[in-house]
């Protein structure tokens, strides 16, 4: 099977790397495949480098001019340069993280060689037209419904456990108590909630990373214009607030704290289970998250610990970081779970189930 897998680059990823420098195609894919963004979302070929899988982050401009211009294509469109390479690849089936951007529209482009177009999308979309997808998939029952109900053929299918957290699981410390990585904006009122509450548990050290929206950058740097109050850090969290973190620096973070602290985006609805779920657990950390419908095997009290309201997390905190064999109990189960039941080689198969 000749399989090419498309991938876009988040705003905060983008501006992390931007003072990266690479002189050809080759070397800036494999620098990017080393540095593990969304590795939980790579097919089993991408990451073992197979000669019948291609990569590529499709809005990356530099990457793909690179290509470009090693290949003798005179083109400033990542569109066109995206249909290139597939077409260049004799692609058969064509899997896309980046749908969004490259919708309906561009599968009706697609080269014939194409057999099989699957686009992965985990969030409402608003008028979004998927349709011309084969298979749209997700791990967000509700989230397909909407998909179905637009006209798309979905399926479940979900994120997996990189093999590269298995050597910050096996190097764990404990030096800080809690920790959150993850986007703060307008979309999670709910998680500011929580991430208040966690924030103002006594005695613990903590450390937020946070990927800001450009409102919320706005408000925090303007604090005096009313109508941007809602967006800013409330008080309790910018004490301990730091940079995003990704991929692998987001792994050795993991792997030196205790609990990861997680909240779905208000739009997840009763649904659970994004990366940092699997990500946290592959570490070898306590997942404390919001109570709702999880994927198979991540029970409450068992693999991970939920909090059904914000009045709960600071005591559950407190819990966590004095009853040590309980917390590591729950962190070895959580990391042989995730590493067993979501394995590359288990998502790789239900993949090809899927086709």
């Amino acid at each position: 099977m000749r399989i090419f897998q498309n991938n876009g680059l988040s705003r905060g990823f983008r501006t992390h790397r931007s003072n990266q420098l690479y002189r050809n195609f080759s070397a800036g894919r494999r620098q990017f495949l080393n540095t593990r963004f969304s590795a939980s979302h790579l097919l089993l070929p991408i990451l073992l480098d197979s000669p019948e899988a291609f990569y590529t982050n499709g809005d990356d401009e530099r990457l793909q001019k690179l290509w470009a211009s090693e290949n003798g294509f005179q083109t400033n469109s990542l569109e066109q340069i995206l249909l290139a390479q597939i077409e260049h690849h004799r692609t058969e089936v064509f899997y896309n993280l980046d749908p969004m951007r490259y919708d309906s529209t561009f599968v009706t482009k697609l080269p014939g060689c194409v057999q099989k177009s699957i686009g992965w999308r985990a969030a409402p979309s608003g008028s979004a037209d998927l349709t011309k997808y084969d298979l749209v998939v997700c791990n967000f029952p509700s989230i397909l419904d909407d998909w179905r109900q637009k006209g798309c053929r979905v399926a479940y299918f979900f994120p997996a456990h990189d093999p590269v957290m298995d050597v910050y699981a096996g190097a764990r410390t404990d030096d800080h108590d809690l920790i959150f990585i993850g986007g703060f904006s307008r979309h999670h009122v709910k998680r500011a909630e929580a991430l208040r509450a966690a924030a103002s548990a006594p005695g613990i050290r903590a450390r937020f990373h946070l990927e800001d929206s450009r409102l919320t950058r706005l408000a925090n740097s303007l604090p005096f214009i009313p109508g941007l109050r809602f967006y800013r850090h409330p008080k309790e969290i910018r004490t301990i607030r730091a940079d995003p973190l990704y991929g692998r620096e987001a792994y050795a973070a993991f792997a030196k704290t205790r609990i990861v602290f997680n909240g779905a985006v208000d739009m997840a609805g009763e649904d659970r289970g994004n990366m940092r779920c699997f990500e946290a657990t592959g570490c070898g950390a306590v997942l404390l998250t919001d109570a709702g419908r999880y994927p198979e095997g991540f029970v409450d009290g068992e693999t991970m610990v939920t909090y059904s309201s914000p009045r709960q997390i600071s005591e559950l905190i407190t819990k966590l970081t004095k009853d040590v064999s309980w917390a590591t109990s729950i962190a070895q189960a959580g990391c042989a779970m995730v590493k067993d039941r979501y394995s590359k080689e288990r998502q790789w198969a239900k993949f090809q189930e899927l086709l």
